[in-house]
């Protein structure tokens, strides 16, 4: 019974890392009117930002934390142009899961994984 609760124990250990970096990757992102706003893609504690609009002055890349429900943004152009704080993972009934970006006030996009 031991070795199984210790196989069992070193097996969800082994997952966490998984777990916690369910944010990583290419996220297609939505505004408050549903309209495609453009591309999020997080790896490691970097992010980048495409907008579908020529010229948007929130394109670019920045640096953020990881957290446990999502990440933080440190600076960047969409954290100093579109006051965004926060990307929260939350549940979604189509996708499964989906990035929540949030500003001190409001939820300003919705993005889904690509």
């Amino acid at each position: 019974m031991r070795r199984f609760a210790l196989c069992l124990a070193i097996t969800a250990l082994s997952a966490m890392p998984a777990l916690a970096q369910a944010y990583q990757g290419n996220w297609s992102c939505r505004d408050a009117t549903t309209n495609r706003v453009g591309i999020l893609t997080i790896y490691g504690q970097v992010y980048g930002w495409a907008s579908r609009a020529a010229n948007d002055p929130n394109s670019g890349t920045g640096t953020l934390t990881p957290y446990q429900d999502g990440v933080g943004f440190n600076d960047g152009n969409l954290r100093a142009n579109s006051a965004v704080q926060a990307g929260r993972l939350i549940d979604d009934a189509n996708f499964g899961t989906a990035l929540q970006l949030e500003t001190a006030d409001t939820i300003v996009m919705l993005c889904h994984p690509r």
